[in-house]
């Protein structure tokens, strides 16, 4: 059906398990492609770590974006946030449509703690209007994720028109849920697992999720269906589980 899409949202704590015991890009890739996702938002990915590649025998020659990427999804976009001596790491969006345009602001709210709200419009086959997708990644301390959430919105009013689908998502890091209701609210967004559940879901750790920090919000769109995907297989994934969704457009 032209009017589905398919979509999922992951930390991929920059290609390893929680606490970096196992290099794990290989796995995710495999989990995320078993997931035939159309669009793909994606947390604290490398662009560049010039220790890691030396270190590390299977470590892509090209980013990890281009990596997770590679022969399935032909369009992508990365938001450089956080540089360092070794690298780089960001955000990044993965897309089977083609991106026709693709900002990168900075939401950083402290100097010690470097944030970004990666925003691609993408043109879908058969839509009339372009897709919005932002991803973002908000920061450990709540007054510093309201700022954020704060400037997203004011973005969002701003940059996107109030008619064109849009879809925000990642790592929220708002285990209390307030802030995000406000965001919704303010935003005029839905968060696709209140809408069948009541509340956001549940997703760290990945092995057994007990907070609830990422996060899909939609905007245009019904919402069909919702999957987180953790278990104990995730030790050997990612700190975070996956999170799914299935829209159909609003027409």
């Amino acid at each position: 059906m032209h009017n589905t899409l398919h979509i999922a949202t992951f930390n991929i704590h920059k290609g390893f398990t929680h606490f970096n015991a196992r290099f794990s890009l290989h796995h995710q890739r495999e989990l995320l492609r078993k997931l035939h996702a159309d669009v793909v938002f994606l947390q604290e990915v490398h662009g560049t770590h010039i220790e890691h590649s030396k270190r590390l025998a299977d470590w892509p020659s090209a980013g990890q974006m281009e990596f997770l990427a590679d022969a399935i999804w032909n369009d992508y976009a990365y938001g450089k946030n956080s540089v360092y001596p070794a690298g780089h790491h960001g955000n990044a969006l993965l897309s089977k449509f083609p991106i026709i345009k693709t900002t990168n602001t900075d939401i950083s709210a402290h100097t010690s703690e470097a944030r970004g709200m990666l925003h691609s419009v993408m043109n879908v086959p058969h839509w009339d209007k372009p897709l919005h997708a932002i991803c973002v990644h908000l920061g450990l301390f709540a007054h510093w994720r309201r700022q954020q959430l704060l400037m997203v919105t004011d973005y969002i009013n701003q940059h996107i028109p109030p008619d064109e689908p849009l879809i925000v998502a990642g790592d929220f890091n708002d285990w209390g849920t307030r802030a995000g209701k406000i965001f919704a609210q303010n935003a005029r967004l839905h968060e696709v697992f209140e809408h069948h559940a009541g509340r956001p879901a549940r997703s760290f750790p990945s092995w057994l999720p007990i907070l609830r920090l990422d996060r899909i919000y939609t905007r245009g769109f019904h919402v069909k269906h919702v999957e987180v995907h953790s278990g104990p297989n995730f030790v050997k994934l990612s700190d975070h589980a996956l999170l799914s969704a299935t829209l159909t457009r609003v027409t």
